[in-house]
């Protein structure tokens, strides 16, 4: 597969899809230009007030620079600024006339891969870099491999740096090549690549000028075009309740009932028929409220009040779903983690388990096998597990909780394993199986697709 093949049947594939948001995440290893490339897609795409151009332009001068160093613009922390690198995850907000954009500027350093994998948790497309001359590194692979273990739908390949290979196509195609087969294997549905140079603006917002050979659209121009949405809408139906409205008043709300939330995946529409979990009461949507008025459908994003038809027992944690497409309840979980705390996870280790709007006590039971992200290879019983590490866990719930698989809704098939004692965030997992399985692979785990 060429790669301006490649780009270029995205773009036609894409082209009429809805104008709307698109949230998107970048990554890249240290020094690739991730944060220049950032900054050339703010400043071409005249997302940037004129005062922070200003500055930018005033901190380059300073530091004797003939040009804006356009990384400042994303790059807040001091830390990053005196370092040139990123370490936090920043989030910017921008648009074009075609499209809202929220992105996600991930660290990387190998030690903050714990922080793409928050940036990446909600993004419907991720951006991950390369430097020409270094081609596919071993972080390369890493972003990837989070990118395919959160089921981000659309992976950018943009080759960076075009201008320091003299716009060789073949580097690029080589680049591409090999990124796209590494991608196979972890399952990525849909990768597009894009050769770019963020230092000199070559198809980033505007089209190149060195590179007739390339036929596909800039990386704006694919952003602006992708397909988005969808996914979350398609997906089982589903509603976390968050709060139950009951206003005992003497008004005209007196009996009023209602389960207020922001629905997860999926339409809800009044007259379905539903169960709550994890108690499995039956009823029907009587009605549903949004902004003070009663509709008759709700979809995933939007917070409403559902009100049913019968009295149930419904509290903050249950998840309402269709009586005949719903979760099962279980206690046992078995699922694909990132550890992103310093403190490590161990078997036998007591955690609250957060889901959703609900949370219960586990413990974990078992670490069967830590990812090597490079190979992909199952390490066997590596005893705990420390930062960054990605592996799969059983764990045992006090409490039964209603998953999806991952792969069926992230919202629901996600969860947070948290720290009984300060609180803190140690792990964040994904119940089912680490990757799609591509067919090549003869390590998929059977058993995390009985989980459910």
């Amino acid at each position: 597969m060429t790669s301006q093949n490649s780009g270029t049947a995205a773009a036609e594939d894409t082209v009429d899809a809805p104008v709307g948001l698109l949230r998107l995440a970048t990554a890249g290893s240290v020094d690739d230009g991730k944060s220049t490339l950032v900054g050339r897609l703010l400043h071409d795409s005249k997302s940037v007030l004129s005062d922070q151009l200003e500055a930018v332009e005033r901190v380059s001068r300073d530091r004797g620079m003939e040009e804006a160093d356009l990384a400042l613009l994303t790059d807040g922390l001091r830390a990053e600024r005196e370092q040139g690198i990123t370490i936090d995850v920043a989030y910017r907000y921008f648009a074009t006339a075609k499209r809202r954009f929220i992105l996600a500027d991930t660290p990387g350093h190998v030690q903050y891969t714990r922080n793409m994998v928050t940036g990446a948790s909600t993004a419907e497309l991720a951006v991950v870099l390369v430097d020409a001359r270094n081609g596919v590194v071993e972080q390369t692979r890493r972003h990837a491999a989070v990118a395919a273990l959160l089921r981000v739908p659309h992976v950018v390949l943009a080759v960076n740096k075009m201008d320091l290979v003299d716009y060789d196509e073949a580097v690029f195609a080589s680049v591409a090549n090999e990124f796209t087969a590494f991608a196979r294997e972890l399952g990525v549905p849909d990768v597009a690549t894009i050769p770019v140079s963020a230092l000199r603006g070559d198809n980033v917002v505007d089209p190149s000028a060195h590179m007739d050979w390339y036929g596909g659209p800039t990386l704006l121009e694919f952003l602006e075009t992708v397909g988005t949405g969808g996914q979350e809408e398609q997906g089982p139906a589903r509603f976390p309740v968050q709060f139950v409205l009951r206003p005992q008043s003497d008004d005209e709300f007196r009996d009023y009932r209602g389960y207020a939330g922001q629905v997860a995946s999926g339409v809800f529409r009044t007259g379905d028929p539903v169960v709550v979990l994890p108690s499995g009461s039956r009823s029907t949507i009587e009605g549903i409220d949004r902004l003070g008025a009663t509709v008759d459908r709700a979809q995933a994003g939007e917070s409403v009040t559902i009100r049913l038809s019968t009295d149930v027992d419904v509290s903050r944690g249950d998840l309402i779903a269709p009586a005949e497409d719903a979760p099962v309840a279980t206690q046992d979980i078995e699922a694909t983690v990132c550890h992103v705390a310093d403190k490590p996870l161990r078997p036998g280790d007591r955690v609250l388990l957060k889901h959703t709007t609900r949370t219960v006590k586990a413990i974990v039971k078992e670490i069967p096998y830590r990812v090597d992200i490079q190979t992909l290879e199952q390490q066997p019983s590596p005893g705990e597990l420390h930062p960054n590490d990605i592996a799969h866990v059983v764990l045992r719930t006090a409490q039964p909780l209603a998953l999806d698989p991952y792969a069926a809704g992230r919202r629901t098939g996600s969860f947070l394993l948290i720290d009984e004692a300060d609180g803190s965030t140690l792990t964040a997992g994904m119940a089912g199986p680490a990757f799609v399985d591509s067919g090549r692979r003869g390590d998929a785990d059977p058993a995390a697709e009985r989980c459910l």
